[in-house]
């Protein structure tokens, strides 16, 4: 048998801002405030499904330069351009990290600056 992964967490400096962000791309909904400033999301059907749930924990650290791990997504009901201006308007923002110009995705930054990829929709192979 073999793990998975079960949920993300994410240090931030203002968890609720996040959530509402994050909550808005992913079609997530609060699922949890344990009482010690974070916020739980995940997916309308809850814990314990195929995606995990992403954990927004308060800290008063400075960011780090460049965050080890980001997420990748990709729209599920509309094409790229207007999976972007949707994330734009949400408050997303376009990150420099070097790109060429030429790839097939756009980086961008939440409202905290933590980076993902807006991807091409994927075929599901299954």
């Amino acid at each position: 048998m073999a793990c998975r992964i079960s949920e993300l967490v994410l240090e931030c400096r203002d968890p609720e801002l996040l959530a509402r962000f994050w909550c808005e791309v992913l079609d997530f909904v609060v699922l949890d405030r344990p009482g010690d400033g974070s916020v739980e999301i995940g997916p309308r059907e809850g814990f314990g499904g195929p995606q995990p749930t992403i954990i927004l924990s308060p800290t008063d650290d400075p960011p780090r330069a460049k965050s080890r791990l980001h997420l990748d997504v990709n729209a599920t009901d509309r094409d790229q351009d207007a999976e972007l201006a949707r994330l734009l308007a949400l408050g997303a923002r376009p990150a420099d990290v070097g790109q060429t110009g030429q790839e097939s995705w756009h980086v961008l930054a939440d409202p905290e600056g933590n980076e993902f990829c807006l991807l091409r929709t994927r075929l599901n192979p299954l």
